[in-house]
């Protein structure tokens, strides 16, 4: 093989890396995911709009770039305590075995976000379109989510 055609392959085979998603890995972009447990009797109505509203928030929000959303592979399961009173929080805080009741919540289904930064995580809660999508959101989810956000490096 000639050293032009082999300089040609090296740089198509560098064009094609630099454009594939795996080029993307360590992009300073911010990853807001959440999981949920459904409402069992949400209807098939219920479920549209949010899908609707929830693919609307690239377009809608300023540096939302993404939005994937679906049923998780493998539930996650959340412990919520249902009450604590002052002395038994107390005890807990301060490191103690305690009683108290809990419920299992199986979360369920999750969503998303790839945001332009972590600034843009900030303003979304405050843009408009964010109280539209919210409304939805909440006929298909029980109230609380497990939340937590990736940050590039």
């Amino acid at each position: 093989m000639k050293s032009s055609s082999i300089a040609h392959l090296v740089a198509c085979v560098a064009l094609a890396l630099s454009i594939s998603p795996g080029a993307r890995a360590g992009e300073k972009t911010l990853m807001h995911c959440f999981a949920w447990t459904p409402i069992k009797d949400a209807t098939p109505a219920d479920w549209q709009a949010f899908y609707q509203a929830s693919d609307a928030l690239p377009t809608k929000i300023k540096g939302v770039m993404k939005v994937w959303y679906g049923k998780l592979q493998s539930p996650l399961t959340q412990i919520s305590i249902e009450q604590m009173d002052s002395a038994t929080g107390q005890k807990f805080r301060a490191g103690e075995a305690v009683t108290v009741p809990v419920k299992r919540l199986a979360r369920e289904y999750g969503m998303c976000m790839e945001m332009a930064s972590p600034d843009v995580l900030k303003a979304y809660a405050q843009d408009p379109y964010h109280k539209t999508w919210v409304e939805a959101y909440s006929k298909v989810r029980v109230e609380g989510t497990t939340t937590y956000n990736i940050l590039g490096q």
